[in-house]
């Protein structure tokens, strides 16, 4: 019961890029059942403060109302923190298909350069510029390729 919970509570959008599920975002941590009709459920925000936690939260609690469950309970989870590196390698094709460019994974081997190059999702090339370092969400940053010369949103790397 508990794995189909999850699939259904992993299911819904994320409020903010709705073109990625909350399990494909990695912010959906746990489901348990806790008694006959009673469910918990873990999240960890993508940083601490973001406004689409209430969001999250309401959506699963009526996803799983709406399949019967009577008690559900959304806590949010702090620790461990949320990483980039949570996101699934479906969320990150989801991401760039959509026109954002999926954060880089985290390498924990040698050094890391320090100007890494940012992949236009829309042409492939790697010969961007930063705009802005916010854009419509604060886990994003604007972008424009300067070989297509379309704007982009970038998942940063956290």
């Amino acid at each position: 019961m508990e794995t189909r919970l999850r699939r259904l509570a992993g299911s819904v959008p994320d409020p903010e890029l709705p073109v990625v599920t909350l399990e494909e975002l990695g912010v959906l941590r746990a489901v348990q059942v806790s008694g006959p009709g009673k469910v918990r459920v873990e999240l960890t925000p993508t940083y601490t403060g973001c406004p689409a936690i209430e969001a999250m939260s309401s959506d699963i609690e009526r996803v799983l109302r709406a399949d019967g469950i009577a008690e559900v309970s959304v806590v949010t989870v702090l620790s461990p923190a949320w990483s980039t590196d949570d996101i699934s390698a479906e969320g990150r094709r989801k991401l760039a298909e959509f026109g954002i460019a999926p954060p880089r994974p985290h390498s924990a081997e040698g050094p890391v350069p320090l100007s890494l190059s940012i992949r236009c999702p829309n042409c492939g090339s790697t010969d961007t510029e930063l705009l802005s370092r916010f854009s419509s969400t604060a886990c994003k940053a604007l972008r424009r390729c300067t070989s297509c010369g379309e704007p982009f949103d970038h998942f940063k790397e956290l």
